[in-house]
């Protein structure tokens, strides 16, 4: 449980924090960048760097995941005694790491693919690839040493990222729910939409580009109590893929992208999750301040921080591919 005191300061830190960060009306200073060069100055201001820009992607993507997570860490250890799911936000970095993991080990690589370093927090030892039993041992990812070492097939990765995702929602739903009930109420309501939001973009992916059965779907989903967060995922499974007005109705149908008058429509899973991050971000940014020197705050703090840096990475990615920042927003379904 959180003291006053550090509940004050750390809503305190988040306001500041959050007032110098590209989150709200302050996305659209991004609007005048046109080169790679130019985010990486409006961004880090003092760096001083002349690295050609296809070096400078990568490098530009590491400082703007790292400088994220310093600045999460930077609120959460101000606290005497972090709350599980604080950590737990924290460590999603070490889950995604993982699944990066996956994608190396299945390609061959035997250069590690590297991992964001979130400190004291960190339990994987990702400097022992490729060794996997080496780095998974004592962690909660030692029940899928067979899986990893049996990689042969893009599906086999899928399902085992699935497995990770899985794994990350339910110890931070079991850590919610450590929470009295009045400090989870805000943050039970956005995990949900996030899980269920999660649920139906799975599905759809796994109906477009795996073919996949609605019974061999929902075992790769995201099952928790209640199981209405499964709900709008099942209801999507009779919904014809290329009928716009079949999905009237759909709990999520206001996320899926529009028709168009020359184009013969299809449900487009990146559409939808594109979508479905920028409905959660307004949902969060709207609980931000809503009860502040609470739980949900240092929350909100977190979910806009990781936000901001899913936008910048998106548009330093695009910008790499030679689109416009408008045509960048478009894409990414961007609003104030």
């Amino acid at each position: 449980m959180l003291r006053a005191g550090e509940r004050a300061y750390g809503y305190a830190k988040a306001c500041g924090i959050i007032g110098r960060s590209f989150v709200g009306k302050r996305i659209f200073n991004l609007s005048g960048v046109s080169r790679l060069s130019d985010l990486d100055r409006l961004i880090f201001p003092q760096t001083k760097g002349d690295l050609p820009e296809r070096e400078l992607l990568v490098d530009l993507e590491a400082r703007i995941i790292q400088h994220s997570v310093k600045q999460i860490m930077a609120l959460v250890n101000t606290f005497v005694k972090p709350p599980n799911l604080l950590v737990r936000l924290i460590r999603s970095y070490e889950y995604g790491d993982m699944k990066a993991v996956l994608n190396a080990l299945a390609a061959g690589e035997a250069k590690s693919p590297g991992f964001t370093d979130i400190g004291r927090f960190r339990r994987v030892a990702f400097e022992a690839y490729p060794d996997v039993e080496a780095m998974i041992k004592g962690t909660e990812f030692e029940g899928f040493l067979k899986d990893l070492r049996g990689l042969q097939s893009l599906q086999d990765t899928v399902a085992l990222q699935i497995k990770i995702d899985t794994l990350y929602y339910t110890a931070l739903w079991e850590d919610l729910h450590a929470l009295g009930r009045k400090e989870r109420k805000t943050i039970e309501n956005i995990l949900g939409e996030e899980i269920a939001l999660r649920n139906a973009v799975w599905a759809l992916r796994l109906r477009i580009y795996y073919d996949m059965s609605p019974e061999s779907i929902r075992e790769k989903l995201i099952a928790l109590e209640p199981k209405k967060f499964l709900a709008p995922a099942e209801d999507s499974f009779s919904r014809a893929l290329d009928t716009r007005t079949d999905w009237l109705g759909w709990k999520y149908a206001s996320l899926l992208n529009p028709e168009k008058s020359h184009e013969h429509w299809r449900a487009d899973p990146r559409y939808l999750q594109n979508a479905a991050s920028e409905y959660l971000y307004r949902l969060v940014r709207l609980s931000f301040r809503h009860w502040p020197f609470s739980m949900d705050s240092i929350f909100c703090f977190i979910k806009l921080k990781q936000f901001e840096e899913n936008l910048l990475t998106s548009v330093a990615e695009g910008l790499g591919m030679g689109m416009s920042i408008q045509d960048v927003f478009t894409l990414l379904e961007v609003a104030s």
